[in-house]
């Protein structure tokens, strides 16, 4: 019997973008519903009815809503190539460092951008995105996940492609790359992978999206 693999987002979330490079990565086939959440679907109201939100990942009819419990989920499900750890204490490590990115490290990006790139709001970002900094300073390889790409290569994406359409919107730099050269060099490596550049949105779409966001759009 074939899977039947559905998932429900919108282009630009890099929400979504993690849940489509799990499922590059396991190599699995799946339909992609594009949503309006301006005038959300039925399915999208009926599989996510408490929050409402994409992404949005059915599996034979099974929905599962939030972009690391789907990912979890992917991993146990299809074996082939692991996202998570084995080993407990290594998959509580990546948790946690998941934690941080969603917690810390992306509302602080987040502001930054929104701020248009206020001196505040970036001395802000670069204290969090200086934590992702040193941890692959520690780790000393390719990825977080070592010499494969793992669960926190695959949420800290936001800092890959998202922060560079900003930049390029609004014409102002947030990271630095004098200041993140490991951060620059795992992004080059992060978007030198097939599986990831398969998962992402184009660099016209994002800019566009960004141009509108901030009122620039023609």
């Amino acid at each position: 019997m074939t899977d039947e693999v559905k998932l429900y987002g919108i282009e630009v979330s890099p929400l979504v973008a993690r849940v489509k490079i799990a499922l590059n990565l396991k190599g699995i086939n799946y339909d992609f519903i594009q949503e309006d959440l301006d005038n959300k679907s039925p399915d999208l109201l009926k599989y996510n009815p408490v929050l409402k939100k994409v992404p949005v990942f059915v599996h034979n009819g099974n929905p599962i809503s939030e972009s690391l419990v789907i990912i979890e989920y992917i991993d146990e499900i299809w074996k082939g190539v692991p996202i998570m750890p084995k080993d407990a204490y290594e998959k509580a490590q990546v948790r946690f460092w998941a934690k941080v990115i969603d917690d810390k490290c992306h509302p602080a990006v987040l502001k930054a951008i929104l701020s248009h790139g206020e001196e505040q709001a970036v001395a802000e970002a670069d204290e969090q995105l200086q934590f992702l900094e040193n941890e692959l300073k520690v780790k000393g390889s390719k990825f977080f996940g070592g010499d494969k790409i793992g669960l926190v290569d695959i949420c800290a994406g936001y800092t890959i492609f998202w922060v560079g359409a900003a930049e390029e919107a609004l014409g102002i730099e947030l990271v630095a790359k004098d200041k993140f050269p490991k951060i620059t060099e795992w992004s080059d490596n992060c978007i030198n992978c097939q599986v990831v550049k398969d998962g992402l949105p184009t660099r016209e779409s994002l800019v566009a999206f960004y141009n509108r966001l901030f009122g620039k759009a023609e």
